[in-house]
């Protein structure tokens, strides 16, 4: 269960686990359990069970799953895994994930790392793993997890937002991870410029114009026909809601992609760029 403390500090999380524990806790009494007698029939410790009926311990999938069916739950123990997951989510990925989950179009622009949702698993660990202070081993795992969950909006089959993506050159370029990572994470972009809902544009660095050198941001437009914008600098996650500074961007935005190749020829770029990877 290492890496599975819960985060008192954060309320939206505390209050999900303990509707968690107390369910847990009704659903062992109810069956006349000990916490010692459930946790040898699920193959846990008395006093990892006593944690996680407190709430200061996530229960990860597999305790749920065992928990449903020592209890006779029907299903409905198990059901809380999906919650119990996005708890364990740092709140700020679990806000940014809640935005995009909420909008209809996505537009980002990126200069330094290929963009979050089109990441591969050992990309994102390579770029996470750079952080200084680093992550402890269980927080990069927290880490990595969080921002593949994020893609699910990606799915081609479900997705109904639309997306526009701009990645600089030196983002294809700048060997993150080793050889055989940024192979893997250009096959990837391919795929990914390959959906239909998709738009993906490369920014060529032999461009003498580059609209986007003050750096990363994202644009978010909402159901309810509003547009936010979204930057992140160092450990600073800030969501835009000014009107006129949400204008801003959004021209700036629409300068880039006008300077960038077209979404054809960003697919062969990035096809040159992996065959001399």
């Amino acid at each position: 269960m290492s890496g599975w403390e819960a985060g008192l500090d954060d309320e939206e999380a505390g209050a999900v686990m303990r509707t968690v524990a107390r369910q847990l806790k009704l659903w062992r009494e109810a069956a006349g359990l000990t916490q010692a007698e459930l946790g040898a029939a699920i193959g846990y410790g008395e006093e990892l069970v006593s944690s996680v009926e407190r709430g200061r311990r996530i229960p990860r999938p597999e305790y749920l799953d065992a928990a449903d069916e020592i209890l006779g739950a029907g299903g409905k123990i198990a059901a809380m895994k999906g919650d119990v997951a996005e708890a364990r989510y740092p709140k700020k990925v679990r806000d940014l994930k809640k935005l995009e989950a909420g909008a209809v179009e996505l537009c980002a622009y990126n200069n330094s790392v290929i963009h979050g949702l089109l990441q591969t698993e050992g990309y994102a660990r390579a770029v996470l793993s750079a952080r200084r202070p680093p992550f402890a081993a269980d927080q990069l795992d927290q880490q990595v997890a969080a921002r593949m969950a994020r893609q699910e909006i990606m799915n081609d089959t479900t997705a109904e937002a639309l997306f526009s993506f701009v990645q600089c050159e030196s983002t294809l370029r700048r060997p993150i991870g080793g050889k055989m990572v940024m192979r893997g994470q250009l096959e990837r972009l391919l795929e990914v410029a390959a959906l239909h809902n998709v738009d993906l544009q490369v920014l060529p660095l032999s461009r003498e114009e580059n609209s986007g050198l003050d750096g990363s941001f994202r644009l978010l437009r909402l159901e309810d026909g509003t547009t936010v914008g979204h930057v992140e600098v160092a450990h600073i996650s800030r969501v835009i809601s000014e009107p006129k500074e949400v204008q801003l961007l959004d021209i700036q935005y629409g300068i880039i992609r006008a300077q960038a190749l077209s979404p054809r020829e960003s697919m062969a770029l990035i096809e040159k760029v992996l065959g001399e990877t």
